[in-house]
């Protein structure tokens, strides 16, 4: 979306006159601030960020207190919290590092240090980081998806506001997951839009798809976009060449493999995903051999206990680049891979919060040596870079009217108090005051997740709620406004209508059983890489490491009522993967609720309860600190 010079100056200007551009990365001494200061070691510089999830405004974002770790995971990164995080990465409590990386003190940190993200100010930091490497001619931008949704904005303009900024920061490749979720022909639009590459080996068209129909019109429609080679059936280049510092650098794309299970596959019938490691190791094999780069790399949206053992099999990769679990690791975890080299597996966590750095030492087409660094990206200790701040404000000054589409049954929400309004007016709305911290990271119930399930509830009339274990979805600190916009950041997606169903209770322990298997099964190839799934108004015991079928007892209502397996029960619920409700969208009963639900004078809205399951046999972990249900 282009923008005139004039519109430009005048915004940039109002931005200024906003407070959105303050001054430069400098200490309060005025000294270039230490946090942002990585001086170039090689030659190559390539930079990092992944599931930004649509948050292209600074915002607040609480890391986990529980990330256990099963199998071969226990106690290795990502899987470490608290204290023992800081312990092993040599930070100290009541740094910004500790602020950025940990919970700990979340709510005295967030006033102490402030929001972190918005595209803005990473765009400052990803020029400041390019310029400390010699200009962007040594650099390589990646992307490692889930950028294009999360929030409102992204969701009415269908990805388009994201393309843009993606656009506007310089990204250079990237890979998809909700990407894909917009439809095929809004995936394909939005593909030919952005000015990098978008590169995917696990991603296939249907040979169903390849001899005529809807999906080969869209490909004429997009010039060939969208089917890549017919030979191999790709839908997007497997990788990319690209130049920098000097030196050839392969970038080989991996998409979420689990697509089929995890979204509806409505919105992509004619591609197909998966792991797809025989032909990775073909394609690494065939990329050393006949393009001779001087070194190869996997920007992956597996999650990052699958990129670890996929590092271990893959022979030639020098670097995965991570995503998907939102894991924000300082260091690599450093894996031998299939020929007995090294291979550095990172992780950037979400939110625009992280950008990470690997430096390459290549001379003589010989990888002498990497360097790397994960900055967190404080608000308020960058500058917010002119041209992005100007494009937020005129992106956020589009009026909402009825033939904005949220989702796939537009009759069901027009909406009379939203039409006519700026995205901005609708999104700044206050709600009300947030009467403790609202998060929803970490393996089991958050407080957010307890909003979401109370709202379900109540306009039900349900015994029990469901809520998807995502791990999207910004934090608001105690005693800050809960603005819509926030609301929208829980559950901005195309399949947001919500439904209640008559279920048994041996379905309702069946879906607890197999969420906690998808969670908890020692082999990260059988895992989604989410979070259990969260549940209202209802309590159980949970033993991770035991077996399918063995993990969930003990459960019951909220009345301390036991779940009879075959008695019936009311399940409400959202975000369904198998067929399309028709209830109201999520974010229309959760703000319906909380208005309803603050006190009146006040304006707080205060959770009485939350249903955080008893869990039994983790005690040692690592991966658990703090945790505010009962542990044996």
């Amino acid at each position: 979306m282009a923008m005139r010079r004039r519109d430009f100056i005048k915004l940039a200007g109002a931005a200024a006159a906003s407070g959105l551009l303050p001054g430069l990365a400098l200490s309060k001494d005025g000294k270039p601030d230490p946090l942002f200061q990585l001086p170039m070691k090689g030659n190559v510089r390539l930079l990092h960020f992944t599931d930004v999830h649509g948050q292209i405004l600074p915002t607040y974002f609480r890391e986990p207190n529980v990330n256990l770790g099963v199998g071969d995971a226990y106690g290795r990164p990502p899987h470490i919290v608290g204290k023992q995080l800081l312990k092993e990465m040599g930070y100290a409590e009541g740094s910004p590092e500790a602020y950025a990386f940990t919970y700990l003190d979340f709510e005295n940190a967030a006033k102490k240090y402030g929001p972190t993200g918005g595209f803005a100010h990473l765009k400052a930091l990803l020029d400041l980081l390019r310029e400390q490497a010699g200009g962007r001619q040594n650099t390589l931008t990646l992307d490692g998806g889930d950028s294009w949704q999360g929030s409102a904005t992204s969701l009415w303009t269908r990805g388009v506001d994201m393309v843009e900024t993606s656009n506007i920061l310089g990204v250079d490749v990237m890979v998809g997951h909700w990407e894909f979720t917009y439809s095929q022909e809004q995936l394909l639009s939005n593909v030919a839009l952005f000015k990098g590459d978008f590169v995917g080996q696990n991603v296939r068209v249907k040979e169903s798809a390849m001899f005529g129909g809807d999906y080969m019109e869209l490909v004429e429609k997009y010039n060939g976009l969208g089917l890549y080679s017919e030979d191999t059936g790709h839908a997007f280049q497997p990788y990319t060449i690209k130049e920098a510092g000097g030196a050839r650098i392969a970038v080989i794309g991996q998409a979420f493999p689990r697509m089929a299970n995890a979204n509806p596959q409505e919105f992509f019938p004619d591609l197909s995903f998966g792991l797809r490691e025989d032909d990775l190791i073909e394609l690494a094999e065939k990329i050393r051999e006949e393009d001779k780069p001087d070194a190869i790399v996997l920007l992956s949206h597996n999650g990052m206990d699958v990129d670890i053992k996929m590092a271990g099999r893959i022979p030639g990769l020098n670097a995965i680049f991570g995503g998907h679990t939102h894991d924000g690791v300082p260091r690599p975890v450093v894996v031998k891979n299939g020929d007995g080299e090294k291979c550095y597996v990172t992780n950037a966590g979400s939110n625009a919060k992280f950008v990470g750095v690997m430096d390459l030492d290549i001379a003589d087409g010989e990888l002498r040596g990497v360097h790397y660094n994960m900055v967190p990206v404080i608000s308020n200790r960058l500058p917010a870079d002119p041209q992005m701040s100007a494009y937020i404000q005129h992106m956020r000054s589009k009026v909402y009217d009825k033939e904005i589409k949220e989702s796939r049954v537009p009759a069901l929400y027009t909406n009379k108090e939203r039409t006519g309004k700026t995205f901005d007016e609708i999104l700044t709305e206050k709600l009300a005051i947030a009467g403790q911290t609202l998060y929803r990271r970490g393996n089991f119930m958050g407080s957010w997740d307890q909003v979401l399930c109370n709202a379900l509830r109540e306009e039900y009339d349900a015994h029990v709620a469901l809520s998807a274990g995502v791990r999207w979805g910004t934090s608001v600190p105690k005693d800050h406004w809960i603005t819509m916009d926030d609301v929208v950041n829980q559950s901005s997606m195309t399949y947001a209508e919500t439904y209640v169903s008559e279920m048994t209770g041996k379905q309702l322990l069946d879906i607890l059983e197999g969420v906690a298997d998808n969670l908890f099964d020692p082999d990260p190839y059988l895992q989604s890489g989410g979070d259990m799934v969260r549940v209202g108004g209802l309590d159980y015991t949970i033993y991770p490491r035991k077996k399918l079928g063995e993990r969930i007892e003990d459960a019951r209502l909220d009345d301390g009522s036991p779940i009879d397996p075959d008695e019936t029960y009311r399940v409400a619920g959202w975000a369904q993967v198998n067929r399309t409700p028709d209830g109201r969208l999520l974010w229309d009963i959760t703000r319906d609720h909380i208005l309803k639900h603050r006190d009146p004078k006040t304006k707080v809205y205060r959770l009485a309860k939350v249903n955080h399951p008893k869990l039994v046999g983790v005690t040692d972990d690592p991966g658990l600190a703090d945790y505010p249900g009962e542990i044996a």
